[in-house]
């Protein structure tokens, strides 16, 4: 069965939720290259806290998780298999953050799927970790899963939780990228619905996207390979390289496939010293030994 027609097929009625980057020493630079921040043993914990506050987020490269909340379902619908807290502590920094509009409250879904977490549920884990960590920032793309509330009503319901649940704090809500130092303790909104504040996701005078969700593998990894090399040759936008895949199979066969080799590219010599690789988001991230930390190594100099 198509994975996309299978997360169509099942209505599920939502419920109240609840709730050692231990990379080597670094790589030499590549000439020619944006050289990389030579590293000792950083916990993956506080791998963003000895850069500099100047440091703009575009510089970094960012382990992320794609559809963040998914892990109920079944095969076709599961995409990680570690709850919010654990993906930060493992180092992710970037959180695709799937929200069913619903009775006036955020349900996070992945097609027809209730993921046993509400929106509050994730902003917990982000508090909680933030708290324990100032040094870091997380950005989080917000976009609506399984409902069609216009614009306005998202928004109105993004307000309850800013205001009368209190997160405003929280966020850093401006429409330009922040710096490090100015989002260090803030979850950064990326707005994927019209009505949100925040940077707009998709916005082509910020962002450079390769998000190709049908190919297979066989054909995804080249997609991969040359967002990178992008990347390293071009910097200035944003780059974000969807690791994942759907392409008719589990989330988790394709990840298998691909999670492997993107690990040993970017262990590469071609990608030696190169920093700046943008956002890459994944499936399955920590099932795969060295797979964040081979991202977590292209950091800018300090």
């Amino acid at each position: 069965m198509d994975r996309r027609a299978f997360l169509r097929g099942t209505a599920v009625l939502p419920a109240a939720g609840v709730l050692a980057y231990a990379g080597g020493s670094g790589v030499a630079a590549a000439q020619g290259g944006t050289r990389a921040r030579a590293r000792t043993r950083v916990a993956p914990q506080d791998w963003m806290a000895g850069l500099g506050a100047s440091t703009e987020l575009r510089a970094l490269t960012i382990p992320g998780s794609h559809d963040s909340g998914a892990r109920h379902g079944g095969a076709w619908v599961e995409c990680q298999d570690t709850s919010i807290a654990e993906q930060l502590a493992a180092g992710i920094r970037f959180l695709d953050v799937r929200c069913r509009a619903i009775d006036g409250v955020f349900a996070i879904h992945h097609g027809a799927f209730f993921q046993h977490l509400m929106f509050g549920d994730v902003l917990i884990a982000c508090r909680d970790f933030l708290a324990a960590h100032p040094g870091e920032t997380i950005l989080m793309r917000v976009k609506q899963e399984y409902s069609s509330a216009g614009d306005e009503e998202f928004r109105r319901i993004f307000d309850v939780y800013l205001d009368e649940k209190g997160w405003r704090s929280l966020f850093r809500l401006d429409r330009a990228l922040p710096t490090l130092g100015e989002a260090r303790g803030k979850v950064v909104l990326l707005a994927d619905n019209g009505g949100l504040p925040g940077v707009r996701w998709g916005d082509s005078a910020i962002f450079d996207i390769q998000d190709d969700y049908q190919a297979e593998p066989f054909a995804k990894y080249p997609k991969i390979t040359d967002q990178f090399r992008e990347a390293a040759a071009h910097p200035g936008p944003c780059y974000i390289n969807f690791v994942s895949t759907a392409a008719g199979l589990p989330p988790a066969w394709n990840a298998d496939r691909l999670n492997p080799q993107v690990r040993d590219f970017l262990n590469g010599s071609e990608m030696a010293g190169r920093s700046g690789l943008g956002i890459v988001p994944m499936d399955f991230p920590q099932r795969e030994p060295g797979l964040i930390e081979a991202v977590l190594r292209h950091q800018p100099a300090a």
